[in-house]
């Protein structure tokens, strides 16, 4: 579901349409939400992040008519999937908006789960957590609660870990959003390049400019498949459709309409999830000079749009220094600030020696080779004839040891450990049992970095779209 984030891109900007004594009352309709780990940032900007759920409720829990659930056609599957991502950068002074879309298959790292697609974050947390409860006997009610809020923690420093960004505030919407939001702004015109009739998503259409009911636009957001670069390309017509939406609700014939507006109003009250600490007022008196044309749609850089992990599935590989690099340019086009005064440490300067500790025949020279793949240089490779082990570590002379670091973090994160035997410039990995990582039969949870296809697809980000042109851009 791509469809999320043109509901969430124009939310603040639906409140900015409504005279002063009606905004109390939108807002108060709103669902908020607590404890999710939010603000602390202090980058010029306040940023926002936006997430489109694949839900059969609304905002607040009440599930959705028979009508309702037809109008979406996605059938009768419950989970909690976020497959829009975008992150809405807004300087202080209010005067622009950066929309920024995270391809929902990117493949990081997620808070207790180790490596996997951004959108499983808040699912895959969510369903681990609720099971974990139900299991300690907490009601049914209270464990999905609680285990909803341990989702969305784990997507927020998910986006936060690849971004570099502290996320100030939280918004969440669901498919019945972006139907409802369509159809109160009398449809949404887009134009595609060719015609299209791909039965997954229900997107039937001619080539050419066409204007799209709720349910209509729904499929032409959501499609992926017969597209030439797949995800990507559907982040391309959930922009385009973005700046369409964002154009229309900012035109004076929609914010001078009142039974539009009351559609919008009734549209953001069902169906959009805020952060309780958010002062809506505060934020709108920041925008009150935004238009159309300062709100951009943008796309983090891709450094392989093919990438297959060893286990055979298909992500989306990204850079994190590159994409916290390019987060951080966009906002009056400053970078961002580096996670440290170090410099980046050469893999090849590194010589690392592994020995097995685990009774796994090979492992020490699976380990190894998977280092060598990430460009570490191979030191002596065997069994560990040391004291016991229950657990992988790595050992240096010191924990804060930069190479030791490097090692660790390649190896899915194992700890390093102190060990004052060894030479300032040694590093050791010590495999015990309960090793998962690049190297084992159990290494497709995490990071195989050394690539598994033979040419990489880089995606530079493609030039921003703004809300202010004339007319919809035509796309695939």
């Amino acid at each position: 579901m791509r469809a999320g984030a043109a509901v969430l891109a124009v939310v603040v900007l639906v409140i900015t349409g409504f005279a002063w004594h009606s905004v109390d009352s939108l807002i108060s309709n709103i669902e908020r939400i607590g404890n999710l780990g939010l603000g602390g940032g202090r980058d010029g900007a306040v940023d926002i992040l936006l997430v489109g759920v694949d839900s059969r409720t609304d905002a607040h829990g009440n599930p959705l008519s028979d009508r309702e659930r037809a109008l979406l056609h996605a059938g009768d599957e419950v989970g909690t999937n976020t497959d829009t991502i975008v992150l809405i950068r807004v300087p202080n002074d209010g005067r622009s908006a950066t929309a920024i879309s995270l391809p929902r298959d990117s493949y990081v790292d997620i808070p207790d789960l180790g490596k996997g697609k951004i959108n499983s974050a808040y699912g895959a947390t969510k369903e681990t957590k609720r099971l974990e409860l139900m299991n300690q006997g907490v009601p049914e009610a209270d464990a999905d609660k609680q285990s909803t809020q341990a989702g969305r923690q784990a997507l927020i420093k998910s986006v936060a870990n690849l971004t570099g960004i502290s996320v100030d505030h939280y918004a969440e919407v669901s498919l019945l959003g972006f139907v409802l939001l369509t159809d109160a702004v009398g449809g949404v015109e887009v134009c595609l390049n060719n015609s299209v009739d791909e039965w997954m998503s229900g997107a039937d259409f001619p080539a050419g400019r066409q204007r799209l009911d709720g349910p209509a636009a729904l499929s032409f957001v959501r499609q992926r498949h017969n597209l030439p670069r797949g995800d990507l390309d559907r982040i391309v017509r959930q922009q385009v459709f973005m700046a369409q939406l964002v154009g229309q609700v900012l035109n004076a014939k929609t914010l001078s309409n009142p039974g539009r507006m009351k559609q919008l109003s009734d549209a953001v009250g069902r169906t959009v999830v805020l952060d309780d600490d958010w002062d809506v007022l505060a934020f709108l008196q920041q925008l009150q000079d935004l238009s159309g044309g300062q709100v951009k749609f943008e796309t983090i850089p891709v450094t392989d749009l093919n990438y297959l992990t060893t286990s055979g599935e298909s992500v989306v590989r990204v850079d994190p220094a590159a994409v916290k690099s390019y987060v951080g340019s966009l906002v009056d086009g400053k970078a961002a600030e580096p996670e440290s005064d170090e410099p980046a440490l050469d893999p090849a300067t590194v010589t690392v020696s592994v020995y097995n500790a685990s009774g796994i025949g090979g492992l020490a020279g699976q380990v190894a080779q998977a280092l060598s793949g990430k460009g570490f240089h191979e030191g002596l490779v065997g069994n560990y004839t040391g004291p016991n082990v229950s657990s992988s570590r790595v050992l240096a002379a010191k924990t804060s040891d930069a190479k030791a670091k490097a090692v660790a973090k390649a190896l899915g994160g194992l700890p390093v450990l102190a060990d004052t035997t060894l030479s300032p410039d040694s590093v050791s990995v010590v495999l015990a049992s309960d090793y998962s990582g690049p190297g084992s039969a159990a290494g497709s949870m995490f990071d195989f970095s050394g690539t598994s296809s033979t040419t990489a697809t880089p995606v530079p980000p493609a030039p921003p779209i703004d809300a202010g042109q004339n007319g919809p851009k035509c796309v695939n």
